[in-house]
């Protein structure tokens, strides 16, 4: 038997608005409500409405034939919520068909697990929570952040449950294996690992549309015969891509939704191919191995690494600062700081600040609303600076405490000086002090004239009234 895992991944952040340096402590409004509603609604009648629809009615034709997965982030389905609740209602007639399985993902749509690991566990639970709410799914695979994913990455997605993860079929870390085999993970061989096959799958997701591409036009009839072609040992064709990618990235007028419509029904009646689930896979597969991967990798760019997101010192400072943040973040209950935080730690702000070119480089400008990278890291560290004054505001006595743990260190570095110094002082003392002298014994030293200490008192009147051969007269009595 062999199969393909048809996965999409549905993801909108939350934009910034500009905010100025005299923003700063004035404005705590960081949105630009305005892009996000138009952005939402215009993708949703071009892509995810549509797309739906298709695959709706591919599900009533072929039945539990066709199967097919979704992962949602956290932030696209508030934007849902907010601007375009009827897309919510269209994935719920999906999940209802019992052919679509959700997955768990960071529910920031975050880099988290790059960095703070009880963050990463609370978000992967909150957006558990919201799948359950409104698809009636638990989730038992989980999909990080952009495929990212490495060893320590996989070994915390186990220990919080999940029995499957999915990642990119990297070059640098398969070698020459092959990515169309079920894996597991290299520390906890519980935790099996989908790999995604780049290849197939960014011929339609990039380049689909491309004329200049020698294989312009593709096919469902194509795409079946590139299916065939693969070894007959190898299992598994995990085809990953964006959900956008269906009238969003590839426009209606390139023919993407009948290549959608047609491809079922051509693997199916052309191939020994079937489609299934992530859950399903490992059910029904054996891992053949463990995949090591010891750093982290993605799907994006060239390097299939994490450089699109932190590739520079602008990313990485902005990174760390926003990390830094967090111990204080943990004891504030304010709701409304805490969505802030969350928005804040949305991936794309830090895929704006990327400076690469060429290829990667017209990717990165597609999706960035800004002029430039260093616009991009600027105006997320105004609004990061008056998200901190926030902070601080919010947790009684913060500054005041923070205050007095400056003075204490302080206090005790100069208690520690002034020990150092007494030291040395005696020290000094020590070495400066005369020593006594070897001849003679002590007796002797302290019987000896030259030592003895002047008579007080009398005795010295005694010695002034008894002089050597002096004589004494009594005066006449009156």
């Amino acid at each position: 038997m062999r199969t393909i895992c048809l996965y999409f991944q549905i993801h909108q952040p939350f934009r910034f608005r500009r905010y100025r340096f005299f923003d700063i402590g004035n404005d705590h409004y960081y949105y630009d409500d305005f892009s996000n509603e138009s952005i939402m609604r215009k993708v949703a009648a071009k892509c995810y409405l549509t797309a739906n629809q298709v695959l709706l009615e591919l599900i009533r034709k072929y039945g539990e034939k066709f199967k097919v997965t979704f992962s949602i982030s956290g932030i696209a389905l508030d934007q849902f919520e907010l601007y375009a609740p009827e897309v919510i209602e269209s994935f719920r007639q999906l999940a209802d068909t019992g052919s679509v399985e959700f997955l768990a993902e960071t529910n920031a749509h975050s880099l988290v697990a790059l960095k703070d690991r009880d963050e990463f566990f609370r978000q992967v639970q909150a957006h558990g929570k919201k799948v359950e709410k409104f698809f009636r799914q638990k989730p038992s695979v989980f999909r990080n952040t952009e495929l990212i994913y490495s060893d320590s990455m996989g070994a915390m997605v186990a220990e919080m449950g999940y029995e499957a993860m999915l990642t990119e079929g990297a070059k640098h870390v398969l070698g020459w294996k092959s990515p169309n085999y079920l894996y597991y993970n290299a520390i906890n061989p519980r935790l099996k690992v989908l790999l995604r096959n780049f290849k197939l799958s960014d011929d339609i997701a990039f380049r689909f549309s491309n004329k200049d591409w020698n294989e312009w036009p593709l096919t469902a009839e194509k795409f079946t015969r590139w299916l065939n072609a693969i070894n007959k040992k190898e299992e598994i064709v995990n085809l990953f891509m964006d959900y956008e990618t269906f009238g969003e990235h590839q426009w209606e007028e390139t023919g993407i939704f009948d290549f959608l419509k047609a491809l079922p029904g051509t693997v199916l009646s052309g191939t020994k191919f079937t489609f299934s689930t992530p859950s399903e896979i490992i059910k029904e597969f054996q891992p053949v191995a463990a995949v090591h991967c010891p750093h982290p990798i993605s799907w994006a760019d060239e390097e299939r690494d994490v450089t699109a997101w932190l590739g520079n010192e602008l990313q990485e400072e902005a990174f760390n600062k926003l990390y830094d943040l967090s111990p204080v973040v943990n004891q504030c209950n304010d709701p409304e700081i805490l969505k802030d935080w969350e928005y804040l730690q949305i991936s794309d702000h830090f895929y704006y600040m990327c400076t690469k070119f060429f290829s990667d480089g017209a990717v990165h400008a597609y999706f960035n609303p800004y002029d430039s990278p260093y616009d991009a890291f600027i105006n997320y560290m105004n609004i990061l600076s008056d998200f901190h004054l926030r902070v601080q505001a919010a947790i009684p006595g913060m500054v005041e405490e923070k205050r007095v743990a400056e003075l204490q260190k302080q206090l005790s570095e100069k208690e520690k000086k002034l020990e150092t110094y007494a030291a040395e002082l005696e020290k000094v003392k020590r070495s400066s002090s005369p020593k006594p002298s070897s001849t003679g014994t002590a007796k002797s030293r302290k019987a000896s004239p030259a030592k003895r200490k002047p008579a007080s008192g009398s005795d010295t009147k005694s010695k002034q009234r008894k002089k050597p051969g002096s004589t004494q007269t009594k005066s006449p009595k009156k």
